[in-house]
Parts: structure tokens; C-alpha cells; sequence
């Protein structure tokens, strides 16, 4: 393990924002792939807590255990993700041995959205109603279908007397979403359970 890398505890507000893909050039550089394409908050922070890749994507991967606090020196965008330099990776072989590390930033770290804006993550698990006040569901998901999004909601519905896990989307969009408020935890739409 790196001098660079220092163990650490993942905070509890942590969100993953990307993996590293594969060592960049020769000198210590990674490549990044975003799970987003707004980067805003990989670039607000210059501290990252990075994380083994989960089981499947494991294989061969010794570079550390748990969570580890890295800092980062340089980034920038790069085709179709982004390069970062971390403090104290000088090398490709340690580069690459980061390979499939999954990047995670606090939420406390973002930089405020626009008016209007918000981060896939601040909607999930929001209770959306409609206009009669009537329960839509839960924010379970996002899908993004190019130019628009898609709030996935998970509810319950009864069929022949059991309840049973439903899902239901819509649109994330001004026609549909008539306001979010994050601090009553709502997302208030002019839609019906019947659509």
C-alpha cells in the first residue's frame, strides 16, 4: 500500500461517484470513469475515499483493504471520463494496481446546485404525491433517457387481496413535477396512479 492512500473511514454521507478505469500514461495517472456525466462534484473535492471493487469485479485486486482517504493533485477531463493524478502515485504499476477502485466523495462535499437543479441523489427515497394529495410512491430511482430523466417510484399494490411491490415512472420534467421540497422530503406531480 501507498504512503499515499491512508486508511480511513468512509463518511457517512458518502455517495460513489465513479471507479477508476486504468492506469493513464506512465507517470501515476488513473483513468476515471464518472457514473455521471455532471463531474461537478469530483472536481470540487480534492479529497476522495476510494473503495476495493465489489466481489465480482474483484478478481486479482490486492492494493488495500477497506476504505482509504486519497488526495487529489491534478484532474482534468479527458475524452470520454477524466485523468487524476493522486498525491504519492508516481508510478503505472501503482496506477494499476487501482484499477476498478470505486470513488466516493460526501454529499456535504458537493457544490450547491442551480435553482431547480439537484443531484439524482438528493430524490431518492423523497415521497412523491400528486395534486389530490394522493400517494404515488417512493423515489427508488433515476433513469436517464437522453434528454430528459425518469423518477422510478416503488409502491405497494393490492391484487387479489395481497400487496405486492409495484413501480411506476415519470418524467422528471417542468410539464410533470410541479416542485421538490428536500426538506419535507416530497416531490409534489401532476400525475395519477391510473397512468
Amino acid at each position: 500500500m501507498s504512503a499515499a492512500l491512508v486508511a480511513s473511514a468512509l463518511p457517512a454521507d458518502a455517495v460513489e461517484l465513479g471507479r477508476v478505469q486504468d492506469a493513464w500514461g506512465i507517470k501515476g495517472w488513473v483513468r476515471i470513469q464518472p457514473h455521471s456525466a455532471d463531474t461537478d462534484a469530483l472536481f470540487a473535492s480534492q479529497d476522495w475515499y476510494l473503495q476495493p471493487p465489489e466481489a465480482r469485479f474483484a478478481r486479482g485486486f490486492s492494493a488495500f483493504k477497506g476504505c482509504m482517504a486519497v488526495r487529489v493533485a491534478e484532474l482534468k477531463a479527458h475524452a470520454d471520463g477524466l485523468v487524476a493524478r493522486l498525491e504519492g502515485v508516481d508510478d503505472r504499476n501503482l496506477a494499476e494496481s487501482l484499477k476498478g477502485c470505486r470513488i466516493s466523495l460526501p454529499r456535504s462535499a458537493f457544490p450547491e446546485p442551480e435553482e431547480g437543479e439537484y443531484y439524482w441523489v438528493d430524490l431518492i427515497g423523497l415521497r412523491v404525491v400528486n395534486r389530490e394529495g394522493e400517494d404515488l410512491g417512493v423515489v427508488r430511482d433515476l433513469v436517464s433517457t437522453g434528454p430528459t430523466s425518469v423518477l422510478v417510484l416503488e409502491y405497494l399494490e393490492t391484487v387479489d387481496g395481497e400487496e405486492r411491490a409495484a413501480e411506476r415512472m415519470i418524467p422528471f420534467v417542468a410539464a410533470y413535477i410541479d416542485g421538490v421540497d428536500r426538506a419535507a422530503g416530497r416531490i409534489t406531480a401532476d400525475w395519477q396512479k391510473d397512468y
